[in-house]
């Protein structure tokens, strides 16, 4: 689709003091991705000409500011479009404040980032939010703007580039979906702008927002019953999805998309390299439907991406979308807009199964319902994790359960018993989180080394359970890293910390018992690495392990799919990756007995005479034929 004569000479005018390459590159990049940009807001706005050309000439003074440093970091990443699915990439996310006091703070730890294997680091959100209560910083008030206690916009500037020449890529969150009422836009609308009001969903009465109502589900049904709010100021109910002072954006408004494309290009050249879509799910709204995941979603994404894929291609996009297994792809992009939507996507579906294998030491519901994910783009990976900084929802369908001959509301009540240590046998020191009493729902917050029994071995002092409390934390961080994609470590459990035991002493806190999870990296407790027979330096030396196995694999590469077997005991997960170098089989014994990998399966994938590349153990089948594996032992099976 070639350019149009308005929109180029826009971009030239944009680029009059740049260098003659410079302007050529841009052009090739708006051949390249002019069609994706257009089409995927023709499919959404009925006039996009003004739009397009708005975006462009943004664009193209994006790119002439950018640093000549970020210039030459967009060359590398073109030329190496897959340097976020290779096996040797780990993530780390944290809470500036929490992990290291401030942005300066944070500079000073990367020598610490790096020995575990960090090359994405993801500060969880720092931009300016609302004074008081703000979602953990997701209720942002300016988007230009670093809180003042943490720093300024040039720290952020400085750290990214300190991380960029560590290989440490920099990810922050972009949050779409909402804005804080006190954020310029909705100052603005309260303040009589019609220009601005249009910027928000705002009803005169209750009559449009009832019948919405109708379909849609409460995200914080404790904290923030309802989806709108009134406003005196407005004279109108306003949507706000997550709390009453975060104002959902309405992105059927071209200006929205405008102001939020401006804010991701600034973002970029500040030295940002990932953007974590944040609430991205709930951008359509629609009436009839929950209002999440519309096709619109999609087309609005595809836009956004290819303007940073002309402006400023080391950027990429994450996707934060916690939906379901059938709804999730879509987001990595899926038909027509296969490759064309986000780079990456949370894997909320292994995290979930994970947990409810080593709480049911039985891998059959997790095998169906991972089997069962749909594929994705090779040029797209997933992102894995344990936990994060949120509370875990039990995401098992009743489908999945009943095709393995269990029932889901009864798993996902024995889960959340589980890891609350209400079953009999649990030392899960897990919390609830917001239980539903219509539907019995109930999430759980908890650090790793609390949800695996580490925190209450440790407390009890007794060695022998902290062993099997150890190897089933290193278990879990196993799968996460042998499914390929980026698995992210959430911050302290690197050094198997427990929960914050004085979560709730911070007044803004005290009804959200998610910081239980969220706790300050201890300074005592990172000291206790120079003792090797340290707790700390056991968990921190065994997942660092761990990872340098996995960047010595490319078997690992994100490209290569998982491909899950079997099971073939209902104890053992198998899972295998197909690479031209040869198979690879991650094997995850999730139950405190020996059990077996059978020497059929070993064949099948030319693996009777392999290598742990774990321990680099040689490893062969048995008298029986079969491979056994201790309790709570994974392996990583290559051939010799």
């Amino acid at each position: 689709m070639t350019v149009p004569d308005e929109v180029a000479a826009a971009a030239r005018a944009a680029l009059t003091g740049a260098s003659p390459e410079r302007r050529e590159v841009f052009e090739a990049r708006l051949d390249r991705w002019w069609s994706d940009l257009r089409d995927g807001l023709a499919a959404v706005y009925p006039d996009p000409g003004p739009l397009l050309l708005e975006l462009v000439s943004a664009a193209a003074q994006a790119y002439a500011e950018r640093d000549p440093e970020l210039h030459r970091l967009d060359l590398e990443r073109t030329l190496a479009p897959d340097w976020f699915q290779r096996p040797e990439m780990l993530g780390y996310a944290a809470y500036t404040e929490r992990f290291a006091g401030d942005l300066a703070g944070v500079a000073d730890a990367i020598p610490y980032l790096r020995e575990l294997g960090v090359t994405y680091l993801h500060l969880m959100p720092l931009l300016q939010p609302r004074e008081g209560d703000n979602d953990g910083g997701y209720a942002v008030a300016n988007y230009r703007a670093v809180r003042a206690d943490l720093g300024t916009i040039d720290d952020l500037r400085a750290l990214a580039t300190r991380l960029r020449g560590a290989g440490v890529s920099l990810v922050l969150d972009l949050v779409l979906n909402h804005v804080a009422r006190e954020h310029e836009w909705a100052r603005l609308a309260r303040g009589g702008s019609a220009r601005h009001r249009a910027y928000f969903h705002v009803f005169p009465d209750r009559e449009e927002p009832d019948a919405y109502e109708r379909t849609l589900w409460e995200v914080f049904p404790d904290f923030a019953p309802g989806s709108f709010t009134w406003d005196d100021e407005l004279a109108g109910w306003v949507w706000t999805t997550f709390h009453a002072w975060q104002w959902d954006l309405n992105w059927a408004n071209p200006d929205v998309f405008a102001e939020m494309a401006r804010v991701v290009l600034f973002l970029a050249n500040v030295g940002v390299e990932v953007l974590r879509l944040d609430a991205i799910a709930f951008l359509w709204k629609r009436l009839g439907t929950d209002c999440q995941n519309q096709p619109e979603v999609h087309q609005l994404t595809r836009a956004l991406h290819a303007l940073t894929r002309i402006a400023c291609p080391a950027l990429i996009f994450k996707a934060e979308a916690i939906v379901g297994p059938s709804d999730l792809a879509a987001y990595l992009g899926v038909g027509p807009l296969w490759g064309k939507v986000s780079d990456l996507a949370y894997h909320n579906g292994l995290m979930v199964q994970v947990w409810s294998m080593l709480a049911a030491k039985d891998v059959r519901l997790a095998s169906h319902a991972l089997r069962a994910l749909p594929h994705v783009p090779s040029s797209t990976a997933w992102v894995t994790y344990l936990r994060g900084h949120d509370d875990i929802g039990w995401a098992v369908s009743d489908a999945d359960a009943a095709a393995v001959g269990a029932d889901g509301g009864a798993h996902r009540s024995f889960l959340s018993d589980w890891y609350a240590g209400e079953f009999p046998t649990s030392d899960a020191r897990g919390l609830v989180f917001q239980y539903n009493a219509a539907t019995g729902d109930r999430r759980i917050s908890g650090t790793t080394a609390s949800l695996v029994g580490l925190e209450a071995a440790r407390d009890a002092g007794d060695e022998g359970w902290v062993d099997a409390a150890l190897a089933r934390l290193l278990l879990g961080h196993a799968i996460v890293l042998s499914w390929g994609g980026i698995p992210v470590v959430w911050s302290g459990d690197e050094l198997g910390l427990p929960n914050d035991p004085a979560w709730a002493d911070e007044p803004d806190h005290a009804d959200d018992n998610r910081w239980a999870n969220r706790p300050r990296l201890d300074p005592a407790a990172v000291a206790r690495l120079d003792d090797p027979t340290s707790l700390e330096s056991r968990v921190f030396g065994g997942l660092r392990h761990l990872a340098q196995a996995r960047a010595g694999l490319p078997h690992l590469h994100a490209s290569v799919a998982s491909e899950v077997l079997g099971p073939d005991d209902p104890g053992v997960l198998l899972v295998a990756r197909r690479h031209p170098l040869g198979a690879l089989l991650a094997a995850a014994n999730v139950t405190g007995d020996w059990r077996p990998v059978t020497g059929d399966r070993l064949r099948e994938l030319g693996l009777t005479a392999s290598t742990d590349a774990i321990t680099g153990e040689e490893l062969a089948p048995g008298d029986d034929g079969n491979l056994w594996l201790a309790p709570w032992r994974a392996v990583w099976l290559v051939a010799r």
